[in-house]
């Protein structure tokens, strides 16, 4: 067992961004979950954009060509759905500038269809003052709070001034790992269809030999 575990020691120190990036050592921070994130079903409310256009890779997180503005007034929502069960260390945000800053972002944990009435009567998971700035902010969340989810909904209740509210990337650092139900779903399926199958021709053979 010690021989076992100071191999894989060795290749952990040798290799170490390579085995927790993979392929996605250019996103940056190690455990970006950006490539964990289901961008197709990104949705912005209140927004005169895509909610994915802030969903960025981490090489363009400071870019400022592309962001959502709200619309309506100064409030947005951004609902955000993983591939997967993650486990969020960290919110990253890059927002404004100056008074287009959003006074707060408050975090709602596996709560994929908020809208704007539904937050108001909530409670969020957790909840940060946004400073302004043009760098990308680093907001650590409580971790057992954000464990094993598969959604995160954000809710930017008002800007620091200006007339809306600006966002141009949204990104989290943590840990992803597979959905467990999904196997076990394709194993049922597949040992029930063919029973089924089989009952169904036996009847037929039986009951109803001419062909209807």
């Amino acid at each position: 067992m010690s021989h076992q575990h100071n191999d894989s020691c060795g290749h952990e120190n040798h290799g170490h961004d390579h085995d927790h990036d993979h392929d996605t050592s250019d996103l940056g921070p190690q455990d970006n979950l950006f490539i964990h994130i289901d961008r197709s079903n990104v949705v912005a409310l209140n927004a005169n954009g895509h909610g994915s256009d802030v969903i960025k890779p981490w090489h363009e997180r400071l870019d400022e060509t592309i962001s959502i503005e709200s619309d309506a007034d100064d409030q947005i929502i951004i609902r955000i759905p993983f591939t997967g069960s993650v486990r969020i260390r960290s919110l990253l945000l890059k927002t404004g500038p100056t008074d287009q800053t959003p006074s707060k972002v408050a975090l709602f944990a596996n709560e994929a269809s908020l809208d704007f009435e539904d937050v108001a009567d909530k409670n969020p998971t957790q909840e940060f003052n946004v400073a302004q700035g043009r760098e990308v902010g680093e907001y650590a969340v409580k971790t057992a709070k954000f464990s094993n989810i598969s959604s995160v909904t954000l809710f930017f209740p008002a800007s620091q001034g200006a007339d809306s509210t600006q966002v141009y990337y949204v990104g989290f650092l943590g840990h992803w790992s597979e959905r467990k139900n999904n196997p076990i779903l394709t194993v049922y399926e597949a040992q029930a269809n063919p029973a089924d199958h089989k009952k169904i021709q036996g009847m037929d053979g039986a009951t109803n030999s001419p062909q209807l």
